[in-house]
């Protein structure tokens, strides 16, 4: 299959608010299947690398779903969202400025240090489970849009993830693939133990 015309049908499977910002880039090269950079906050543009001679040997289904999930993923990092973190590194910020007309080194070393930990903060919470599980939420949601059932989203991603890991020459799933396998099997019926609320 020519990967220019399934390029094209996948930006057709995004929702239209992330093709603006999101570009599908073929990258034969690359060992994994498809993958993106973490987004940093001076980048619009948020690439999707896919290696079509693997991307070929998952379903159309598959490929929908791992797409959607990668675009929910990187669309859902908000680095400049009015939340506590955000605030405290303006705060850190603007303290290092004060601190600096006034020539005061310890008063910028511990506000650029609460920056710092602000950051480090912010960046966690954009790389855990959580933004993960969230993820694949979004990416059902919008497949729900594209004609999916939930319950079909949910197995369809479920088997992304587990052909992914053969294709790569994976021996086992990594934890938080773990905890999404699961999530995906109780959303979709084959399981009856689902991921705790809390």
């Amino acid at each position: 299959m020519e990967p220019n015309f399934e390029i094209r049908r996948l930006l057709d499977v995004m929702p239209a608010s992330a093709r603006m910002t999101t570009k599908i880039v073929s990258k034969p090269e690359q060992v994994k299947v498809i993958d993106a950079a973490f987004p940093l906050p001076w980048n619009r543009e948020r690439p999707i690398y896919i290696n079509f001679d693997l991307w070929f040997r998952l379903t159309k289904p598959q490929r929908d779903l791992l797409l959607l999930q990668k675009v929910s993923l990187l669309t859902g990092v908000k680095w400049f969202k009015p939340e506590l973190y955000q605030g405290v590194v303006l705060l850190g910020l603007l303290g290092a400025v004060v601190e600096s007309a006034q020539s005061d080194v310890v008063g910028v070393a511990v506000a650029g240090g609460l920056s710092a930990i602000a950051l480090a903060r912010i960046w966690r919470n954009n790389q855990s489970q959580e933004s993960e599980l969230n993820a694949d939420a979004a990416a059902m949601r919008v497949a729900q849009r594209r004609g999916y059932s939930e319950t079909e989203a949910a197995e369809h991603l479920l088997a992304a993830i587990e052909a992914v890991a053969k294709i790569e020459g994976h021996s086992s799933l990594n934890f938080t693939e773990l905890i999404r396998c699961q999530n995906l099997r109780a959303i979709a019926g084959l399981s009856n133990v689902g991921l705790p609320k809390s």
